[in-house]
């Protein structure tokens, strides 16, 4: 039964609906905006092929979240680190890489760790193609031969080094200033090139490269990896390293 005081209540609840209700349903359906990115002088390169293009030797999962967040990380780090260093924040990657000694003491750490994270996802990303793995031209094949007896003794001893890393970091074909070609590791996300080698290629063995997909077996995802490499990349890299004067420090983007 309405009765005066139903029909008050009955009128003051809908007044307050059709007060608030509006304003509830506007905040429901607009979602918080995303937190803006570090702004700094460094950015992700783009992949520069679909996800899954090297399928089935690395999975698309693997690629997208190996770009989008890992190496995204080391970028935005990076930038946080330089935030209010004018000086440092003007410098190239190469640059940052080679004079880390001198880089301040409290932010060195940071910069060393996310420069070479950015540099080698950099490199990495350049050296796989789809439809690789067919092997060197001819003046990097002979060259191979000539330092490791046979190309397939090359594989060999990369593939044992970069089994061989102890935890994370990288395995590399280098070129000295010598213009000598040598396999090293590389802990972490340290780079060769901060030691003056120009590095043509590496194999990313931290585990966020390949768990996914091949859980411990770190063996077989180096294996899968050699049909991916992108020797034209490589073999440029290396052409370019012969002519100059000495080993100079190289984009990773070239």
């Amino acid at each position: 039964m309405l009765t005066r005081r139903n029909v008050i209540r009955v009128g003051l609840l809908g007044t307050l609906a059709g007060v608030y209700l509006p304003q509830m349903q506007g905040l429901a359906q607009t979602p918080p905006a995303p937190a803006s990115a570090p702004t700094g002088p460094f950015t992700l390169p783009p992949l520069g092929y679909a996800y899954d293009a090297l399928e089935p030797f690395i999975d698309s999962e693997t690629m997208k979240i190996h770009h989008d967040k890992h190496h995204a990380a080391y970028v935005n780090n990076l930038n946080k680190a330089l935030a209010g260093q004018a000086e440092w924040s003007a410098k190239s990657l190469e640059e940052l890489i080679l004079a880390l000694d001198r880089v301040p003491e409290s932010i060195r750490m940071a910069v060393r760790n996310n420069s070479g994270g950015h540099y080698n996802h950099s490199l990495f990303w350049k050296t796989l193609a789809k439809n690789g793995g067919k092997g060197p031209g001819s003046d990097l094949k002979k060259a191979l031969e000539k330092t490791f007896k046979s190309f397939d003794g090359f594989k060999e001893q990369l593939s044992t080094a970069a089994t061989g890393v102890f935890g994370s970091g990288w395995a590399w074909l280098s070129l000295t200033p010598t213009k000598e070609l040598v396999i090293e590791k590389t802990p972490n996300q340290d780079t060769v090139l901060a030691s003056g080698n120009l590095p043509l290629f590496g194999i990313d063995v931290w585990e966020h490269a390949y768990y996914l997909k091949y859980q411990n077996r770190r063996p077989d995802y180096i294996k899968a990896f050699f049909e991916v490499v992108n020797w034209e990349v490589v073999d440029d890299r290396y052409a370019k390293g012969l002519v100059a004067p000495s080993v100079k420090p190289m984009s990773a983007a070239v």
